[in-house]
């Protein structure tokens, strides 16, 4: 039998390039778990990953795609059997290991979560890796005392996908969202997501010498680093946490210790990638709860798998809107 993916190869020269190509199931890595995967999205790392790999990818001929939901085939592992709804999110898989961009995948049985009840695999792959990272930066803000009442919320890189879902998220647990985009025609849609107020990226790119500025923000999930993380360490309300999720705006953090000695703010770092088996059922267990659908249907751009070498270029130039939800089969 054979199947579609899409496959990005590496030439003589080091350059790549990315084709929807038929395999054979002999070409599958080893694994516990055979999957027919339904729906896949395109993240960050999806982009770096589809084109010149961003130092992710070790080996070609190479699979992308960090995420997938779909059906089990075949399962060597009780805890899974033929006709079971699963997700997958991180362990490199898309990276190191055979990705989602393919209408069969097999995987560590390790590696996979059912599928929540109350979502669709469309739905869970709407939400996807960018979702559930969203979700775990949350569950880490209200683990530090993040309640609502307390101020408004800051969200960096709001109209990405990270951004929108934490919007969407802590505008449904009834906290006031202040939403930062670099892209003013967004602000309708963060607007329509639960944003209370939206803020320009200018407003807070640019760095500072003081190292304390107005007490402002109750909590903030930033996907965006670099000097923007440094200023709004300053702004922080007493006691308050940020959740770094993301380096949109580079690496470095060009801060000082002063917000975390004299108020004591708290910056969490959030990684998806290698999270415990509890703590996944924990999220989207709280995804299901609480994330609206209709909100998150709202994020959705359909996509195939002849759409992602665009859409790869695309999103490593911020320019992909919400979440991207790739029908493989399509």
């Amino acid at each position: 039998m054979t199947f579609n993916a899409l496959v990005v190869e590496k030439d003589d020269e080091g350059k790549t390039s990315a084709s929807v190509q038929s395999l054979s199931e002999d070409r599958l890595p080893e694994g516990d778990v055979t999957v027919a995967v339904e729906y896949s999205t395109v993240n960050y790392k999806d982009g770096l990953c589809v084109g010149p790999g961003g130092g992710l990818v070790r080996n070609y001929p190479h699979v992308p795609g960090i995420d997938f939901a779909g059906t089990v085939d075949a399962s060597d592992d009780d805890r899974y059997a033929p006709g079971d709804k699963v997700v997958l999110t991180g362990w490199r898989v898309g990276e190191a290991h055979w990705g989602g961009y393919s209408q069969k995948a097999r995987v560590n049985a390790d590696w996979l979560v059912p599928l929540p009840d109350g979502l669709t695999t469309r739905q869970a792959m709407a939400v996807g890796t960018a979702g559930f990272t969203a979700m775990l930066a949350v569950m880490a803000l209200e683990d530090h005392g993040l309640t609502s009442g307390n101020g408004e919320v800051l969200v960096t890189g709001a109209a990405g996908g990270v951004g929108s879902v934490a919007t969407a998220i802590l505008a449904n647990l009834g906290h006031e969202v202040a939403a930062v985009t670099g892209r003013p025609e967004q602000a309708d849609y963060l607007t329509s997501l639960g944003a209370s107020r939206i803020v320009p990226r200018e407003d807070l790119n640019e760095t500072t010498k003081r190292p304390l500025e107005a007490e402002t923000w109750a909590g903030c999930v930033d996907a965006v680093g670099g000097d923007m993380l440094a200023r709004v360490l300053g702004q922080m309300k007493y006691g308050a946490s940020v959740a770094a999720v993301g380096l949109a705006g580079g690496a470095q953090l060009p801060a000082t210790v002063i917000p975390f000695l004299l108020r004591g703010v708290n910056l969490l770092g959030i990684d998806s990638v290698m999270q415990p088996y509890d703590n996944r059922l924990r999220a989207w267990g709280r995804i299901a709860a609480d994330l609206p659908m209709d909100k998150l249907e709202a994020m959705v751009q359909p996509a195939t798998l002849g759409d992602l070498p665009d859409l790869g270029r695309s999103i490593l130039k911020g320019g992909v809107r919400g979440r991207v939800v790739v029908d493989v089969n399509a």
